[in-house]
């Protein structure tokens, strides 16, 4: 399965790069410019009109070759494509997450020329339709209990787990949304990121597929031997399709990837993890991205406390989410993009070997 992950990587890549060049020209001519509002850094009001919805590319690029080569090994290979094939919930999750409400909101901003786009209730509405359902099918299909890093012991959170992975689901989808606000943030840290937890797939599918069932039965559902490389697939796939959308996404950007980018990628990273009970591992890989919520969380609460203490809302940051706190301190974008990489590989690193009990 390596080499098929090499070929799906090198395929994604691909696609982007032979779809790009046509689609940007494509997205000037409609008029598909991202609009920059004044509460962001000054430094971002000369990206005004930059093409946006680049995301579509990466999307497809990484749904296109995951069908595709999970249906060639399938098919050699002898795969059962039910409900238990981990192909359906990695496409409903990803695909779910960017049609429900990353694209949308994208259409009415860009195309409807309406700032405001979808309302945050109806965003908080489609974020929690599709993770109550992809919750209930992790519960049924792979089961209640998430892994505990460096343990090799698994924790059941029986009922809980629905409600606690739709709030999961909501949480992650928003901060990966979030991180998007520097030109290569994002892409970047998905680079590393779902290498790493495609790593984590392909090392717990070798070992299940020559331990069988022995590993502490952490993974008891059925037709095993398709689940964890149809995850690699995708996350390799999605890895490779970031790298080519990082040569037009970086500083500085010729498109953006907008909501329909971020809420793709944020379904695949919190997909992934919970179809591999490896929620934990959101933590160190998903890090920046958690963090750009977190900031945000505690700028919002500190600024309103403030206001009614004191009559006057007072900032912890220069300005949220964190990135652009470090942009307002001085920091050119490409740092930002290089240091978030940087903390994510490292951090990924760790994840990786804090589930060497399953390898």
């Amino acid at each position: 399965m390596f080499t098929y992950c090499a070929i799906a990587a090198v395929m994604a890549l691909a696609i982007v790069l032979l779809i790009m060049p046509k689609f940007l020209p494509y997205l000037k001519k409609l008029k598909f410019g991202q609009t920059i509002y004044d509460l962001g850094p000054k430094a971002h009001l000369a990206k005004q009109g930059t093409p946006n919805m680049g995301g579509i590319v990466t999307a497809l690029a990484t749904v296109l070759t995951t069908v595709v080569i999970t249906a060639a090994v399938g098919i050699k290979q002898k795969w059962s494509f039910g409900l238990d094939n981990a192909l359906w919930p990695v496409l409903f999750i990803t695909v779910g997450c960017m049609a429900l409400f990353g694209f949308p909101d994208d259409y009415i901003k860009d195309v409807k020329k309406d700032h405001e786009g979808l309302k945050p209730k109806q965003k908080l509405i489609g974020q929690m339709i599709v993770g109550l359902i992809f919750s209930l099918y992790c519960f049924f299909y792979v089961g209640s209990d998430v892994i505990v890093p460096f343990t090799g012991i698994t924790w059941d959170l029986g009922w809980f787990y629905i409600p606690i992975m739709t709030v999961l689901v909501m949480f992650i989808t928003n901060s990966a949304n979030l991180q998007d606000g520097v030109d290569g943030i994002l892409s970047s840290v998905t680079i590393v990121g779902m290498a790493a937890f495609g790593l984590i797939a392909l090392f717990i599918g070798t070992a299940i597929n020559a331990n069988g069932l022995s590993i502490t039965n952490a993974f008891p559902m059925t037709n095993q031997e398709a689940w964890f490389p149809i995850i690699a697939l995708l996350c390799f796939a999605l890895a490779g399709a970031s790298l080519g959308f990082l040569k037009y996404n970086r500083h500085p950007a010729k498109i953006f990837m907008g909501d329909t980018g971020s809420m793709f990628i944020g379904g695949a990273m919190v997909g992934v993890a919970m179809l591999m009970k490896c929620q934990f591992l959101l933590i160190p890989i998903c890090f920046t991205c958690i963090m750009s919520s977190v900031s945000v969380m505690i700028q919002t609460t500190y600024f309103k406390y403030t206001k009614k203490k004191y009559g006057q809302g007072k900032r912890i940051f220069k300005m949220s989410p964190l990135h652009h706190h470090f942009e307002l301190c001085g920091m050119k974008e490409n740092q930002i993009v290089l240091m978030y990489a940087a903390v994510t590989l490292v951090l990924s690193v760790i994840a990786v070997l804090s589930m060497t009990h399953f390898y």
